[in-house]
This record gives C-alpha cells, sequence and structure tokens, in this order.
C-alpha cells in the first residue's frame, strides 16, 4: 500500500541527499585548495560563490536528515 506521499524509500533519499551535500561540501573545498596551492586568486564572487556553496552543504545536509530521515516518516 502507497503511503501518505507515495511509494517513497526514505532511507535511500536520506543517504543520497546527504552524499550530493558532502560532494558539493567537498568540490567547494577541493577548488579553494587547488586555488590557493597553484597560486591563483580567486575573485570576489567566486569567493563569495564557494562559501555559499559550503554553507549550503551544511544546511542542507542537516536538513536532509531531518526531512527524509525523521519528519517525512514520521507523517506516514
Amino acid at each position: 500500500m502507497a503511503g501518505r506521499y507515495g511509494n517513497l524509500d526514505y532511507p535511500t533519499l536520506t543517504e543520497r541527499a546527504l552524499l550530493v551535500c558532502v560532494a558539493v561540501f567537498l568540490l567547494a573545498i577541493a577548488v579553494e585548495a587547488a586555488a590557493a596551492v597553484t597560486g591563483t586568486t580567486l575573485p570576489a564572487w567566486e569567493r563569495a560563490l564557494l562559501v555559499d556553496l559550503e554553507l549550503f552543504a551544511v544546511v542542507g545536509s542537516s536538513l536532509s536528515v531531518f526531512v527524509f530521515g525523521v519528519a517525512l516518516p514520521l507523517t506516514e
């Protein structure tokens, strides 16, 4: 029987959302580290974008675990 939100696999959704957020975070860190190692100066907008990506990844990982792992299964 399908639940309230359809036939969703909550553990898989939680895991994939968390992995995407971790990948975005690691990518932003890698770009900043590569720029520092090569001595390249990043423009201000690019540094701001990378910091925003890091913050988005941290908030997104917290929310994805809470929403897909806790809130939605409890409302079924």
